[in-house]
């Protein structure tokens, strides 16, 4: 059941009349400085071989979602448990309203209880996700990796195998779930990636905020395609809808660069799945080249990296398509993929601050010169 504004809001004050600190695994702290010993250790302890007998919270970082790590003092014999976890939350109405309303927080929590042990990729592990349904309370205890990986931002440089990685990745998600009958019966809960844009679009503001934020961008945009300003908005409507008529798999659907991370032997893996919905795979192709490269690099590597991608798509369990089929779905996502940031560079008020503005201009340039260059306002 999805929330309107005015139930999430009423849920969230009447959980918080009641706010306590938690013991339960069933239960959900409503602020990192609720959880308890006791709730650690039936959350993510396992007294046969060992207790956590302390921990300390890391500082805030408010965002999208609550973030904190949790650094845990551990005895002798708990050995197979991590010195610190990365814990993010939903604790706050904004984010509830953004996260909540699209679906992203049971995608979230459900891809780490459900489809992470299902697919042999580079990504994160949780020891604990859950979430309330009828508050859209939340919260995620992941193993604490830093110091261990790179996270990538827009200053990362990302070679030519490197994006090779970041396709095979999605290609095994996408082929994994390739027109799957699961798509309807336990992966029916995902919004089709038509309703998670319309509903990010109508009550998070992303769509009023959309051209405002492309035009306050106007310095890093190609000038023949700011000239088109008025095209940009009717082609991503466009773009969103041909999803409806393509066939579907399980995209990941905010595959941007600063999802990624780099391992100790150099090797990509995906982050943040809280976007992860139902559509078509042409989303995912469309951003995390678009925003992981350089421009000259994505003016270099581009069609090859399509066809590697169709290749591992079909070694996957996708379909086989052809080159052209493909090149129309990636310059078509291209404007999808640009609706995600520019509502980001000039947020509505009421939206959390989400990112830096220069990863911001950085991503809406590179998107905007691949639109360009591809010229994909004649792709439809």
């Amino acid at each position: 059941m999805k929330l309107s504004f005015d139930q999430i809001k009423a849920a969230y004050e009447r959980e918080v009349a009641r706010r306590a600190p938690v013991q339960q695994r069933e239960q959900i702290p409503l602020a990192f400085e609720d959880i308890t010993l006791e709730w650690l250790n039936n959350t993510v302890g396992d007294k046969q071989h060992g207790d956590i007998t302390g921990f300390t919270l890391g500082p805030e970082d408010e965002g999208t979602s609550s973030r904190r790590r949790i650094e845990l003092t551990l005895d002798g014999d708990a050995t197979h448990l991590p010195s610190s976890l990365f814990a993010k939350a939903t604790f706050t109405l904004p984010s509830r309203c953004l996260l909540g309303m699209n679906g992203a927080i049971e995608a979230e929590v459900r891809f780490y209880n459900e489809l992470r042990p299902q697919l042999n990729i580079e990504a994160p592990t949780a020891r604990f996700a859950n979430f309330n349904p009828d508050t859209l309370n939340s919260i995620i205890l992941l193993d604490d990796m830093t110091g261990q990986v790179s996270f990538s931002d827009h200053r990362t440089a990302i070679s030519e195998q490197q994006a090779k990685e970041q396709l095979s990745i999605l290609a095994t998600l996408h082929g994994k779930y390739y027109q799957s009958p699961e798509l309807t019966r336990s992966l029916s809960y995902l919004n089709t990636w038509s309703d998670f844009f319309t509903i990010t679009a109508n009550e998070a503001g992303f769509g009023p905020q959309a051209d405002i934020g492309f035009r306050e961008a106007q310095a890093v945009i190609p000038d023949r395609l700011f000239k088109k300003a008025d095209k940009i908005w009717p082609a991503t409507l466009a773009s969103v809808a041909r999803h409806e008529s393509l066939p579907h798999t399980v995209v990941h659907s905010d595959v941007h660069l600063k999802n990624w991370y780099i391992t100790a032997d150099q090797h990509m893996g995906l982050s943040d799945w809280q976007c992860m919905c139902r559509g078509h795979w042409g989303r995912d192709l469309a951003y995390v080249i678009s925003t992981s490269l350089t421009t000259a690099d994505r003016r270099a590597w581009e069609k090859d990296l399509i066809q590697y991608y169709l290749a591992e798509l079909k070694a996957s369990g996708g379909a086989e398509t052809t080159f052209d089929d493909a090149w129309t779905y990636y310059r078509q996502n291209l404007f999808g993929a640009l609706a995600w940031w520019t509502p980001v560079l000039s947020p509505n008020p009421d939206v959390p601050d989400m990112q830096p503005r220069d990863t911001s201009l950085e991503f809406i340039s590179r998107m905007t010169h691949a639109i360009d260059d591809t010229d994909a306002l004649d792709s439809f």
